[in-house]
């Protein structure tokens, strides 16, 4: 299962929205740097609407969404790459997620210490940006020093891993992640395997106060980021409040929904938090409905039929023979599979048909 971890500097929220997202008080959260040593793991289920619309039509009360893992790592200062604070042990466990939420302090609060003294949202950004970009950066150079040998005995594979790496130590000598290296698909698959921490797909969680939440569009802090992030590295920014989060967890949802109403929020900003790392890992979500249960199974974007199908069990994907399949939007406008058949909208296909987001699949197998 994909990984995403959850990275800030100390004291921005990171280990409240850690419980607050996997419905815990699994993570300590103090007011203290390092407070999280040893990283947090938690499992955290995918809001969907389409699950209960497809429940309705199905007549189950089996609902299983989607999940993924969320790690909570330990915060980072200003020279964890030379081994400040938890330096290493910091970037060891960024080194095992697959995906990074980036959470920022946007919040004033004389109370909780901010590692640098005062609260400045892009500084923060770029320190830690930095810190994972110089230790790319001597990644990258022991990298090329040792396929250089290589190279120069005229070995074909070290000359094209050469060409990738020195294109990344370019962009990273530029002050700019991995992920942003001007690579062909090929490169870019090669770059995968040098596991760089810059490379990795990254969120920004802007951690507003619970009383900024109704009026976040227009929280400077807010407002920074958002153009900060999508100026400099092309990546998304989304509002939450760690704290309005964390009040969540133990009421129900009429409960929460009477409280966010009360601060004039609509919905919690967790949802779409979920939601959006979700895609950033690049997976996306079929579903499987009947009278047993209805079931949201997890895929990367681009994965056939075949693949799809061993996600359920292996014996699916190796004897596989079709799938039937209908579109969840052609489903919920006919209100059922026999009436998205009449209409021709029940589909037949191979081997070869790549999965959509929100496919209603039956696999027909044989082994």
């Amino acid at each position: 299962m994909l990984r995403a971890g959850i990275v800030g500097l100390p004291n921005v929220g990171k280990s409240t929205l850690f419980n607050a997202i996997t419905r815990t008080r699994k993570a300590e959260a103090a007011n203290y740097p390092f407070c999280t040593i040893d990283p947090n793991i938690g499992m955290v289920t995918v809001p969907d609407g389409r699950l209960a619309e497809l429940q309705r039509i199905a007549k189950t009360g089996v609902v299983i969404p989607a999940a993924i893992e969320f790690v909570d790592i330990a915060g980072l200062v200003k020279g964890a790459s030379q081994g400040e604070g938890l330096g290493n042990k910091f970037l060891t466990h960024v080194r095992e997620v697959d995906a990074m939420v980036q959470v920022v302090r946007c919040f004033e609060d004389a109370d909780v210490h901010h590692v640098s003294g005062t609260v400045d949202p892009v500084r923060d950004i770029e320190v830690i940006n930095t810190e994972l970009m110089l230790a790319d950066l001597d990644s990258v150079k022991k990298r090329r020093d040792k396929v250089g040998k290589d190279v120069k005995r005229g070995d074909k594979a070290a000359a094209a891993e050469d060409v990738v790496l020195a294109k990344i130590e370019a962009t990273l000598d530029a002050g700019k992640p991995a992920l942003s290296a001007d690579l062909s698909p090929e490169e870019r698959e090669t770059a995968r395997s040098f596991f760089l921490l810059s490379d990795k797909p990254t969120i920004f969680a802007c951690n507003v106060a619970e009383s900024d939440m109704a009026t976040a569009d227009t929280n400077p802090h807010v407002m920074k980021i958002r153009d900060y992030v999508s100026t400099h590295l092309a990546c998304e920014a989304v509002v939450i409040s760690a704290q309005i989060e964390s009040d969540l967890v133990d009421l129900s949802p009429a409960e929460a929904a009477e409280f966010l109403e009360h601060l004039g929020v609509k919905e919690s900003g967790m949802g779409a938090l979920i939601r959006s790392t979700y895609h950033l890992l690049g997976l996306q979500t079929y579903f499987t409905a009947g009278e047993k249960e209805v079931r949201a199974w997890t895929i990367h974007a681009g994965d056939t039929a075949p693949k799809a199908a061993g996600v359920i069990h292996s014996d699916f994907e190796r004897g596989f023979i079709k799938a039937e399949t209908v579109a969840y939007d052609d489903l919920i406008a006919c209100g059922s599979v026999a009436a998205a058949r009449e209409r021709g909208l029940y589909r037949m296909e191979g081997k070869d048909y790549v999965v959509s987001d929100g496919d209603v699949l039956l696999f027909k197998f044989n082994v």
